[in-house]
């Protein structure tokens, strides 16, 4: 068997390193994998690799060391091949459900020259001896053929191949679905500037124990009184917590001590991780300047304040093992600070999302990064120069903002604390100046401290930590365009229509039967711009004042859906025949208590009307079909 795809080679190692990495995001069934150290071996060491690595003795298997050492070469590599022998332990989700995990164990070998990954996989016959799975054996290969690079699977015993459809899928599925993904990942071949997820902590007791606290809390999903989304919050909640647990599981089988670890989630929001973690066992508290609705549901032993947080003496938490800032905006920054500061022996985690520095926005200063990479960077410089050893992981949570920088132990002993403080408090001057005045360029490298000999006085005296720092305000502002004025939109709106109607002054070839029924009419659906162009059609005053809501210009768009339609960075006016809630299946259906109560945009302002009848538009023709409301009111963000 033999199927082939087309392939970038430069992209090919990394590409089926996703594959042995991180099978489960092509895998559904998989939660992921354990890895062996891969060793660089030379041909003539290979045989007694493999045996080192299963205890199988390959001497008697001469079929597999000859489907080991059948390639093709590449054109201009090395006449000597170089080899690579590691492995993997694979953890299907099913086994999660079970009392045990059952793991499924495979040998990977890697041709560097032949360009060629082979997959061994292993079992334990009924006498406990390791056997190799031979019926299961196949090889990834990308060769050069006819000015094209190929890549292609090859199985040892194609007629035998046997298929769980988990750890073993069929051969079918790895040709039609993983060969093109191997080579769609090649194509992209981008190194991540991350570290691949979970790599603290054992996968498989964290893929147990998130099971287990996903079937105890998704009751939460169905009473979430917020208006996020549940589905999002809960299981990204859950995760961060089993995260969390086990990496404070290991930190106790290290120390020798069953004692679990006190904490508090500094700007907790909704609560649910404090909520999880004091029903695991962990004391501890979570503090937001603003209440949620949700907190009530908790229960008493769930323990949540609601208090402004301020960089300060008075927010230094001495007797607690581990500070938490999940998501935590402008209080990312200071919470390796805080933690340093409370006591030699406090840790922390923090899971940065919005960009801030220590007072203000975060300003960029290296394009070369991504602004995220570049963001995270100075998270972990201010880990370091706070005095801790920082270690990256990255999270599985439904979230693009998945890194998180952990700092367990401190790079300084606690007899130098004195200096370690004075070089927090000049790096932090050094950044507030840095947001005042342009010109003040931070230090690149802390290499030594530098004698102010202000720096305790600054700890203790709390006043001077977070000069120029702006606590969000308690009651929650709306700048998502919703509360500016009527007219104001309105205007908006009607000025970007009339552009782009008047761009092509065409037709629209689809044919609608006018709402007599006697005539057919072909409706203009005008242009497009980008919505940079739209944004020059708008006046400075206006502007100015949408850069003031969260999204400016394209949230004012995409807030009337009624008339734009935004995709890929481009307006359009949404015609409903096309472009309607039946056809978009992104767009949840309108509910009854909703439709006719907005009067039609395009039947009052559009040359041709609406292009829907008024039966079959949700919004009312004129204000004779217009009907009150009959939908629950919106809940408001708390």
């Amino acid at each position: 068997m033999k199927p082939e795809v087309k392939c970038r080679p430069e992209g090919f190692w990394c590409a089926v390193d996703v594959w042995i990495k991180k099978p489960h995001v092509v895998n559904k069934r998989l939660c992921g994998v354990t890895e062996a150290e891969p060793r660089a071996v030379s041909r003539e060491e290979l045989e007694l690799c493999l045996c080192s690595f299963s205890g199988i003795s390959f001497r008697d298997l001469p079929e597999i060391l000859s489907f080991l050492h059948a390639r093709t070469a590449a054109p201009g590599c090395r006449t000597e091949p170089s080899w690579s022998v590691g492995g993997r332990s694979i953890i299907p989700k099913a086994a999660l459900q079970s009392s045990g995990v059952t793991l499924y164990k495979e040998i990977i070998v890697k041709d560097l020259t032949g360009q060629t990954v082979t997959f061994l996989p292993t079992e334990e016959n009924s006498e406990g001896h390791v056997i190799l799975r031979e019926s299961n054996i196949y090889k990834i290969q990308l060769q050069e053929k006819t000015d094209d690079w190929i890549l292609s699977l090859h199985a040892l015993r194609p007629e035998q191949w046997y298929s769980d459809g988990v750890a073993y899928p069929k051969l079918t599925w790895l040709t039609s679905e993983l060969l093109p993904k191997l080579a769609r990942w090649a194509e992209e071949s981008k190194a991540t500037e991350f570290k691949s997820t979970l790599s603290l902590i054992p996968v498989e007791k964290y893929s147990i124990l998130y099971q287990q606290l996903k079937n105890k809390y998704k009751e939460l999903v169905k009473v979430w009184p917020e208006v996020t989304d549940p589905e999002k919050f809960v299981f990204e909640d859950v995760a961060i917590a089993t995260y969390l647990l086990v990496l404070w599981g290991e930190e106790r089988a290290e120390k020798g001590t069953i004692t679990k670890q006190s904490f508090v989630d500094l700007g907790c929001g909704n609560g649910l991780l404090v909520h999880i973690l004091n029903n695991e066992g962990h004391p501890g508290k979570g503090i937001d300047i603003r209440k949620r609705k949700i907190w009530d549901m908790y229960g008493p032993n769930t323990h949540l304040e609601e208090k402004a947080i301020t960089p300060s003496a008075a927010f230094l938490f001495p007797e607690t093992d581990w500070l938490i800032g999940n998501h935590s905006d402008e209080l990312t920054p200071w919470i390796p600070v805080i933690a340093a500061r409370s006591s030699y022996c406090c840790r922390y985690f923090v899971l940065p999302c919005c960009f801030f520095d220590f007072c203000g926005k975060y300003q960029r200063r290296r394009c070369k990064k991504s602004q995220y990479r570049e963001y995270i960077d100075f998270i972990s410089e201010v880990s370091a120069v706070s005095g801790f050893q920082t270690d990256e992981d990255c999270l599985r949570i439904p979230s693009t903002k998945r890194v998180c920088l952990i700092g367990k132990s401190r790079s300084y002993e606690q007899a130098e604390e004195e200096l370690a403080e004075v070089r927090r408090t000049d790096y932090i001057r050094g950044r507030q100046a840095l947001i005042t005045n342009s010109t003040v360029v931070p230090p690149k490298e802390h290499s030594g401290p530098h004698h102010h000999g202000d720096g305790q006085e600054m700890a203790k005296a709390g006043c001077d930590w977070g000069n120029g720092f702006q606590p969000r305000e308690k009651i929650e502002t709306v700048r998502n365009c919703a509360a500016l004025p009527r007219d104001f939109v309105d205007g908006v709106v009607l000025k970007v229509a009339q552009t782009l109607l008047g761009l092509t002054g065409e037709k629209s070839e689809e044919e609608e039967v006018d709402k007599i029924g006697k005539e057919r009419i072909r409706w203009n659906t005008g242009g497009s711009l980008s919505v940079r162009e739209v944004a020059e059609l708008v006046d400075q005053p206006t502007l100015q004042t949408l850069k003031k809501e969260c999204g400016g210009l394209q949230t004012l768009l995409k807030n009337n859906h009624q008339v734009f339609r935004v995709e890929g960075g481009k307006v359009h006016i949404r015609d409903w025949r096309t472009h309607g809630t039946q056809t978009d299946p992104k767009r949840k259906p309108q509910i009854s208590g909703a439709l006719k109560t907005r009067l039609c945009w395009f039947h009052t302002h559009h040359p041709d009307g609406c292009p829907l009848s008024t039966k079959d538009c949700a919004f009312a023709h004129g204000a004779d079909d217009l009907r009150p409301s009959t939908r629950p009111l919106k809940k408001h963000r708390s």
